[in-house]
């Protein structure tokens, strides 16, 4: 197997591992409970997720080794056109066709974009520059965190902000692992225990945002954001701070802000087909759960039940609750007959056919005889 066809097939394995770590995650958000958003430690799950990922990243860096940059680094964008199938087959969870054009969008516009950044000579930063690079990354993550913390009434957006949030850490990760790296060409220096402790910081704050942003929105908009995010953010600082720069020119720079936006119009697809999807869920959810009306007041007219309009005007009736009659009755023991009369509850309620209940009279079998 030649060297080329072994860094396509490592990429391709890369992918697979990135993106079977992220269906676990996915399924580790949703069972874990809020206060384990970031980190559950005591789930296995969280641990497999973990090592795909470590398996995922040690691949991609063989691979780099074996193939040029300009090939490997579209190829890692194959990671959300796998999880989507693959979430399909293992646990169950179909992505729509929005959410399968959006990935495929973000997918050929990330590998685009990638393809057309140029190769320069192998440079490092000074200390102002690591120093800047560190606080500017910090600052950014912990104002996305504030961002996504306002906005958690509204999953979707959170997600997106905390994905966004741990693409910027993973990629700023990346410019310094490739700092260092030009650094050891030289030899190893303790000058540059910093910049690992940097990396270190920013690979483990990338893995715990990305564990975050999959809690409550879903696989696809998450992942793709992630995938896009982080080499767009090295790509950037390498153009601004390592001197590299797009190939063919001013042509090449106009096809790669193409492809940026075509890659934005596919998280963009992704964010509100997901935005879409909690809208009707929270419309079923109103429509299956009723409000319960207030105790005394009487029910709406559009909340009753269809039934029969004798009964619907029988419930809007107002009946007495006794009806009494006075009716003459002499009075026993030959009273005389101006006694007066005395009510005397002779009327019940009857039915009348096709309306309301009226009063009919009944006939008192105790009445008393009079003699003459």
């Amino acid at each position: 197997m030649s060297a080329l066809a072994l860094s396509v097939l490592l990429s391709f394995v890369s992918a697979v591992a990135y993106a079977g770590g992220a269906i676990v995650q996915e399924q580790v958000a949703v069972s874990s409970p809020g206060a384990q958003q970031y980190a559950p430690l005591r789930r296995p799950g969280w641990w497999a997720a973990v090592a795909l990922n470590g398996l995922g990243g040690l691949l991609h860096v063989v691979a780099l080794a074996y193939g040029p940059l300009s090939l490997v680094q579209p190829l890692g964008a194959l990671t959300i056109v796998f999880a989507l199938p693959m979430a399909a087959l293992f646990v169950g969870r179909k992505a729509g066709a929005t959410a399968w054009r959006g990935a495929i969008m973000a997918t050929v516009g990330l590998a685009g974009l990638l393809s057309l950044v140029g190769a320069s000579d192998a440079q490092s930063l000074d200390t102002a520059q690591r120093v800047a690079a560190a606080l500017g990354t910090a600052g950014a993550v912990v104002a996305l965190m504030v961002a996504a913390r306002a906005a958690h009434r509204h999953p979707a957006v959170r997600s997106i902000l905390l994905a966004t949030a741990s693409g910027v850490a993973f990629g700023m990760s990346s410019v310094f692992t490739k700092t260092v790296a030009v650094d050891w060409t030289g030899g190893v220096s303790a000058a540059d225990l910093p910049s690992l402790a940097v990396i270190g910081v920013l690979a483990t704050a990338g893995m715990l945002l990305s564990q975050a942003s999959y809690r409550g929105a879903g696989l696809a908009a998450p992942l793709a954001t992630l995938t896009v995010v982080n080499p767009v953010v090295a790509a950037a600082v390498g153009i601004t701070m390592f001197g590299e720069t797009f190939r063919y020119g001013t042509t090449g720079t106009a096809l790669a802000l193409s492809c940026g936006v075509v890659a934005a119009g596919g998280l963009i697809l992704l964010t509100t087909e997901r935005l879409a999807r909690e809208h009707q869920e929270a419309r079923t959810a109103e429509g299956s759960v009723p409000e319960p009306a207030p105790e005394g007041a009487p029910a709406a007219a559009d909340e009753q039940p269809a039934a029969d309009p004798a009964e619907r005007l029988l419930a809007a009736l107002e009946l007495p609750e006794d009806v009494r009659v006075p009716a003459p009755v002499p009075a026993p023991g030959g009273a005389p007959d101006d006694a007066g009369s005395v009510p005397v509850p002779l009327v019940s309620y009857a039915p009348f056919y096709g309306g309301p209940y009226v009063p009919v009279a009944v006939v008192d079998r105790h009445r008393t005889r009079v003699t003459s």
